[in-house]
């Protein structure tokens, strides 16, 4: 592919706030050889993975912290990105996971270092540049599909070496991004004099949110590693579970699909979001796909089968459930599709307290339409504890 003509590098004064600080010129390369140039003002490495392209006009601060994002280069269409500052007790993790950041102009609404993005990210040795036509870069990738890319150090700007490092970056269908986001122990939130029901949370790449919408409804959480037995997971004081989202590929993770099937088996309350969605899927018998896009953004539409209603979700994943693949024999049924590209949004068993969803409910800080995912699973959790195992 011959690369489309590129613009000079843009003046740092015009992408970069000087609050922030930009690092010298640097390149965003593309594996089919496109170069991007644009300004670094992240930490001073080189890094790539697969670019993907999220809408959001908000939430920059989440989703540099979302453990889904895992092993990807983040491209944000909105051009403003930093213009509200960070709150540390809205990231989504203990720290962020993406490869690194692509925006059109980094701007800082604050003075307070430690609430700028870009500390955040330069303190986590993630790279960022700006001054990229990031609706440009979107239309070339929705042409052409999902690729590798490559955030240069600052001061690398050899076009040639660039494109080639971003060939040799390795694919994400490759890479366990499970097991370097999942925790290694068990770890209970809130204590058992508080009462209510408790959740266990397996742990593929767990938000913080999720934590939240739990113990605003009156549960108690316990979170789980992804190597977790089913012996330990169907513990007896564990009143319902929720398969967590993450990042890569569920065709790689043959444990966690194993034990959704005994969660299924056993019939205790399960939701599935996003990763925890195509496992069940998985485990149910379906087969899963990677999409040619992706999904990643905040203005989903999608239409639940069953209650007739349509919500704006927010999502962020590469895979889809096939639905033409369930076996009818499952048990499940498809509930809720895309209306952008028909693909399958969620599953519900027709017999047991089992539901899933591709999408967030516990999107932050938006949309908010699919919170009820978060009462359904609750009260269904209600209506059966305390029954015999």
């Amino acid at each position: 592919m011959i690369a489309r003509p590129v613009p000079p590098t843009p003046r740092s004064s015009a992408v970069v706030d000087p609050r922030i600080g930009d690092l010298g010129p640097a390149l965003l390369a593309l594996e089919d050889g496109s170069v991007f140039p644009g300004v670094a003002f992240g930490a001073a490495v080189a890094s790539g993975g697969d670019l993907v392209v999220n809408t959001s006009q908000t939430g920059y601060q989440e989703v540099c912290t979302d453990p889904s994002y895992a092993g990807q280069v983040v491209v944000m269409t909105y051009p403003l990105i930093g213009n509200y500052g960070r709150l540390v007790d809205d990231d989504q993790s203990i720290h962020p996971w993406l490869r690194g950041l692509v925006v059109a102009n980094a701007t800082a609404a604050v003075l307070d270092d430690a609430r700028q993005l870009a500390t955040m990210l330069r303190d986590a040795s993630i790279p960022a540049i700006a001054g990229v036509d990031t609706r440009a870069l979107a239309r070339h990738l929705r042409a052409n599909g999902c690729m590798r890319g490559l955030i240069t150090a600052p001061g690398e700007t050899d076009r040639d070496a660039a494109t080639a490092a971003a060939g040799a970056v390795q694919r994400w269908e490759d890479q366990d991004f499970v097991g370097h986001v999942s925790p290694s122990s068990i770890m209970d939130v809130g204590r058992a004099e508080d009462g209510g029901p408790l959740i266990g949370i397996v742990d593929f790449g767990l938000k913080s949110n999720i934590v939240r919408a739990m113990r605003h409804r009156g549960a108690r959480v316990r979170i789980l590693p992804h190597t977790i037995s089913s012996a330990v997971a169907l513990a007896p004081d564990i009143d319902g579970l929720i398969l967590s989202p993450g990042p890569g590929d569920p065709a790689r993770l043959d444990g966690p699909v194993e034990l959704a099937k005994a969660v299924i088996d056993d019939g205790r309350p399960l939701l599935g979001i996003c990763l925890g969605h195509q496992i069940v899927g998985r485990a149910a018998g379906a087969d899963t796909t990677r999409l040619r896009f992706g999904h990643h953004g905040a203005n989903h539409p999608v239409h639940d089968e069953e209650l007739g209603v349509v919500q704006v979700t927010a999502q962020n994943h590469e895979v889809q459930v096939v639905g033409a693949s369930l076996p009818s024999s499952s048990g499940f049924r498809v509930s809720q599709i895309n209306l952008n590209d028909g693909s399958v949004e969620g599953l519900r068993h027709r017999e047991k307290p089992i539901e899933t969803v591709q999408y967030h409910p516990e999107g932050a800080p938006g949309p908010l339409d699919a919170l009820a995912v978060f009462d359904r699973f609750v009260a269904a959790v209600n209506a059966t504890r305390g029954a015999t195992r």
